[in-house]
């Protein structure tokens, strides 16, 4: 009798902790997406993934192998695409939809650079910014194209000092920033590449000094911030004189592995006439192409005279063929500044999406080159 009282407790006990275990767990599993009433900042759900189940396109994930990108295949990828404008931005303007991506495809892009200005992701908060995301994320993935995420500020980020208010922002913010992007999307093939910091300017002395072994060191911290949350990302850096200058890479590159390089070689940043201009941008940033991935993640020109028009990006249309041949032979991928009618050099003269004259010549390059 004994015997069997003791079975009994004991199978009743064990019954009683799995039951016990079950609601504790159920309780730990709804928790998050029990809503929180007004208020109660201590019930807010925090953070958030992305759901990848949504996504409908299977799309390989893209890697770092020597100086090129890579597919799960281990096929060569060259990116070839456009910038658009922030998607705040497009989104106060009723421009912010699939069609505006599907325009984008037309022209024959396989990726697309998404600039997020501080000014917009401030004024909106996180979650309501990565409302916009999300839906970037989705329409590329079904259209089967690449996202690059740009925090788009231009100036001096260890003095904290920039070009214009709306690239107002500070270390912590930008680490925070790539802290919850890469967290949010980790896994997310569609977004192959953070771009660190768009444009890195000391603006003659304007915004403070920085030396290249500080703007190293600012960049492997958000490395390592992006790297533990996700590995199967690509951190993009950029160097001095507003994205152009890379030459201190030659002998103090980034102390990170998986990584590629951005450049931002507009016409004027070279003065030399259009047939001489890749020895300065060999000597200055395309050197770097022989060891490391590189992207020119702004391009562009326009001619004097149109709406918009100022230096750099002014040019007689002799620099298109130039610097997309020197980009070609050195297996650099692009992205052209810019898809709206409103920012300057513009590839589209209209929302019909009309094409420019840069707007058509880069149309062809991607319409036959990325077969």
């Amino acid at each position: 009798m004994k015997t069997l009282y003791t079975q009994l407790s004991a199978t009743l006990r064990v019954t009683v902790s799995t039951l016990l275990l079950l609601f504790v767990a159920q309780l730990t599993t709804a928790s998050p997406s029990t809503p929180a009433a007004a208020g109660e900042w201590w019930n807010q759900p925090y953070p958030s993934r992305f759901d990848s189940s949504t996504l409908n396109n299977p799309m390989s994930l893209i890697r770092v192998e020597g100086n090129a990108f890579v597919n799960e295949a281990g096929e060569t990828v060259v990116f070839r695409g456009v910038n658009i404008s922030d998607p705040d931005k497009l989104e106060q303007k009723g421009k912010w939809s699939k069609a505006h991506f599907e325009a984008v495809k037309a022209y024959g892009a396989n990726v697309i650079r998404v600039p997020v200005h501080p000014v917009a992701w401030q004024k909106r908060g996180n979650n309501d910014y990565f409302t916009l995301l999300d839906q970037a994320v989705h329409w590329a993935n079904e259209l089967g194209m690449y996202l690059i995420i740009d925090w788009h500020s231009i100036g001096n980020l260890k003095t904290e000092m920039y070009q214009h208010p709306m690239y107002n922002t500070t270390l912590k913010e930008t680490r925070e920033f790539w802290r919850q992007v890469s967290f949010r999307y980790k896994g997310v093939p569609t977004i192959a590449v953070y771009e660190l910091f768009n444009e890195p300017t000391l603006y003659s002395g304007q915004l403070g000094e920085a030396s290249w072994d500080e703007w190293r060191e600012i960049n492997e911290s958000l490395i390592k911030i992006i790297y533990s949350h996700d590995t199967d990302v690509i951190p993009l850096v950029a160097g001095f004189n507003w994205a152009y200058d890379l030459s201190e890479v030659r002998k103090k590159p980034i102390r990170a592995k998986g990584i590629a390089y951005a450049a931002h070689p507009y016409p004027t940043k070279s003065k030399k006439p259009a047939a001489e201009k890749p020895k300065d941008w060999e000597k200055t940033w395309g050197y770097v192409a022989n060891k490391y991935p590189m992207i020119a993640t702004e391009l562009g020109w326009m001619r004097a005279g149109l709406p918009g028009a100022h230096i750099p990006v002014i040019d007689d249309g002799s620099y298109g063929p130039v610097i997309v041949d020197y980009l070609t032979q050195k297996n650099i991928s692009w992205t052209v500044w810019c898809f709206d009618p409103d920012w300057p050099p513009q590839m589209i003269s209209d929302w019909d999406y009309t094409p420019t004259e840069q707007g058509e010549f880069f149309r062809k390059v991607m319409l036959e080159q990325n077969q």
